[in-house]
């Protein structure tokens, strides 16, 4: 489907859970989040008449995300019934990787087609401050159980934050050389935990090139300039939503764990769609990707959304 813009809106970003087993200093607060009663998030049944609607429109990929969507019950129903909905192509999953040690086969087996995996840093302890006590090695182990089920090609998504994990760069690159990961470093945004962090925490993704000399820039995928050192099998992708964004670009819409459309992550507005059915589903969802708006309002001093990362979806 095409905006009021041409842009072509084919991507549906579906958050199943709020919830998280890690506590990131950027997404999640420290004591975690209220739960919400199991009857105010999307059911698996919503879920599937959701992907279905948006596949007529003119949506091809989905990708399921949280908090962390494989704690979420039922999690490989959802990936199989959106798997099979006609029309849809891709279903990917963002996840930080501890669990799919459990979940990767069974996740393939159900559809999947892959997953980005969310590592900041591949310092253990700085890991653990970051996670508020998560270990890196989960994570290693995730990414060796998503390799060996095809669960390809995995991009590995760091947060790039001043004086947290600025020299943890060049680690994250190296993850490039030998195999084919596509690492991909992303501005902080001031939404949600970090809305009100010292301004010094929001360092533009240019620190990467100087941090790395090496990188050569090869082309762009989406909303990504991508790069690649000499040799090198993967690649390194540098995503700036405040310092240069990239709305022209934009191909998505999300949907929250309770069943409201965001045409925009940084805007305030959001459609709710449970309760809606058949053609007044299709109906307005097309409304809301009419209407998604041409860019956000984003800089260093706020989002206009009401919602942080994890009841958003990443």
């Amino acid at each position: 489907m095409i905006d009021h813009y041409g842009r072509i809106i084919d991507y549906l970003r579906i958050s199943v859970t709020d919830l998280c087993n890690l506590r990131c200093i950027y997404c999640m607060p420290e004591e975690g989040v209220k739960k919400l009663r199991h009857g105010d998030i999307l059911s698996v049944e919503e879920i599937e008449e959701i992907a279905a609607a948006a596949a007529a429109l003119g949506i091809v990929k989905i990708r399921l995300t949280g908090g962390e969507p494989l704690i979420r019950g039922g999690i490989l129903d959802i990936v199989r019934r959106v798997a099979h909905t006609p029309g849809i192509r891709e279903v990917a999953m963002t996840t930080n990787a501890t669990l799919l040690p459990r979940f990767a086969r069974k996740l393939k087996d159900a559809g999947l087609t892959r997953v980005n995996i969310s590592v900041d840093t591949m310092d253990p302890e700085r890991y653990r401050e970051i996670t508020r006590g998560g270990e890196i090695e989960d994570v290693m182990r995730g990414i060796r159980a998503a390799v060996d089920v095809g669960l390809t090609p995995i991009k590995l998504n760091a947060v790039l934050m001043g004086g947290i994990n600025e020299e943890n760069i060049r680690p994250l690159i190296k993850m490039t050389e030998d195999a084919d990961f596509r690492v991909r470093f992303i501005e902080v945004m001031p939404i949600g935990e970090c809305s009100d962090w010292n301004k010094e925490r929001f360092v533009s993704i240019e620190k990467v090139l100087d941090e790395e000399p090496a990188l050569r820039y090869s082309g762009t995928d989406g909303v990504s300039k991508l790069y690649r050192k000499d040799g090198s099998k993967g690649s390194v992708g540098l995503i700036s939503p405040i310092s240069n964004h990239f709305c022209p670009a934009c191909n998505k819409v999300r949907v929250t764990s309770d069943g409201m459309l965001k045409p925009c992550l940084h805007s305030a507005e959001e459609i709710p769609l449970r309760g809606l059915h058949g053609e007044v589903l299709i109906a307005a969802i097309r409304n809301g990707i009419l209407n998604k708006p041409l860019k956000h309002e984003l800089s260093r001093d706020g989002s206009e959304s009401r919602r942080g990362m994890n009841a958003i979806g990443g």
